[in-house]
């Protein structure tokens, strides 16, 4: 493995794109975007081979595509090449997530792992170059005897892993758009994803466009608009466990204190009665009403709700959502980046409308989810238990780690 920093100076693509030019430019004298960049950069300058492949499997690369050719059914293109600039030598090009270059209306990226890339590797082609000129490249050695390590890698690392707070040093930290962003969070850690990025990805173009035709059902950019509306206005939380909130809340209000439980299941009858429910929906509106006194009672135990503290809404569920919502129509072609940095700032806004700290939002945004999946989960108590752990491991990572935004960003 040859292993080597490059200048910042730009390279002549074999492909035709000075996509990865634009990138060694931005990046010249500049800090590591990433926790994976300056990682790799050690690695490299104390020579470590199996660090750099360590590094490497650990997180995704990614290939750039003209968006022409991603579109077209059947169609895989060539793996792009591009001349090492401090060699000279031709290498198949990837990038590391902390080095995509700005986005572009007609170049993409397809994301990969070095599993995959030993699988399709190109006979002709004996190098990987990753981020070639930039100052934190590094060349492998992909002879097939060589190759062999690198799906070794991926095993002996665990590959991509769930769970990690990823922070973009060149992205947005502070201001609005930083808060904007710093909501949808919890899905970025959840997918292992930078959380403070608009730019040429979320995951990647193909799985960008999956994702928002399902679950989402968006296919297009009118549909996009649409859902973040219905995202916004909070349309597509459970309306009946909101509605049970929303009476605990009222009661609240007009009590000066939180009301017992005996308070709040009248409330919830009387609401019901009010609206001239249903028998069914009552039963509903019941058991949901255990269920949020059940979960409350966990994160209590847990430390991360108050003694005296409640859950008084799950609109963070939706809106936080919708930060990724929007990313994903920003990394499908589906907006351009100022009109998804202005949707960033719409939803800033009515978060904090309807909380009062990060700590309040991440509880809203928890419980959401754990009422969401009850019912999936409810003949499955592994399932259910590993849910529970999910959700609260975000909520700690966001509200206890020095580096996350929910410690940095006033609310």
């Amino acid at each position: 493995m040859t292993t080597g920093t490059g200048t910042g100076t730009g390279t002549g693509a074999d492909t035709g794109t000075g996509a990865a030019a634009d990138t060694a430019a931005t990046t010249a004298g500049a800090s590591p975007p990433t926790e994976t960049e300056r990682l790799l950069a050690e690695a490299v300058a104390r020579g470590d081979d199996e660090g750099v492949l360590d590094i490497l499997a650990r997180g995704r690369l990614y290939v750039l595509v003209a968006r022409l050719h991603a579109d077209t059914p059947g169609y895989v293109p060539p793996l792009a090449t591009l001349r090492d600039p401090l060699t000279g030598r031709r290498c198949v090009s990837v990038l590391t997530a902390g080095m995509l270059p700005p986005w572009h209306p007609e170049w993409v990226f397809r994301a990969t792992t070095l599993t995959a890339l030993a699988r399709s590797w190109p006979y002709d082609e004996r190098r990987l170059g990753v981020n070639l000129g930039t100052p934190y490249a590094a060349t492998v050695d992909a002879r097939t005897a060589r190759r062999k390590a690198w799906p070794a890698a991926e095993e002996r690392t665990g590959g991509v892993r769930r769970g990690r707070l990823l922070t973009d040093g060149t992205g947005p930290l502070y201001g609005p758009l930083a808060h904007g962003l710093a909501l949808g969070a919890h899905l970025a850690v959840h997918n292992s994803l930078v959380w403070n990025r608009l730019g040429a990805a979320y995951i990647d173009y193909p799985t960008d466009i999956s994702w928002l035709r399902s679950p989402w059902r968006v296919t297009h950019r009118a549909e996009y608009r649409q859902k973040l509306d219905s995202l916004l206005a909070g349309q597509l939380v459970g309306r009946a466990a909101e509605s049970v909130l929303a009476t605990r809340r009222t009661l609240a209000r007009r009590l000066d204190r939180t009301p017992s439980l005996a308070e709040w299941s009248a409330g919830v009858t009387r609401s019901a009665d009010r609206l001239d429910g249903s028998r069914a929906d009552l039963t509903e509106a019941e058991a949901l009403l255990r269920v949020v006194v059940a979960y409350e009672d966990r994160l209590r135990a847990d430390g991360a709700l108050a003694p005296d503290g409640r859950i008084d809404t799950l609109a963070a569920f939706d809106l936080g959502r919708a930060v990724n919502v929007v990313r994903m129509a920003l990394g499908a072609r589906y907006c351009d980046p100022a009109e998804a940095e202005r949707a960033v700032l719409r939803i800033g806004e009515a978060a904090r409308q309807a909380y009062g700290s990060w700590p309040e939002f991440s509880l809203g945004y928890g419980l959401a989810r754990l009422i969401g999946f009850h019912d999936d989960e409810a003949g499955d108590p592994d399932a259910a238990r590993l849910t529970y752990e999910e959700t609260l491991a975000q909520h700690r990572v966001l509200t206890r780690d020095p580096a996350s935004p929910y410690r940095n960003i006033p609310w």
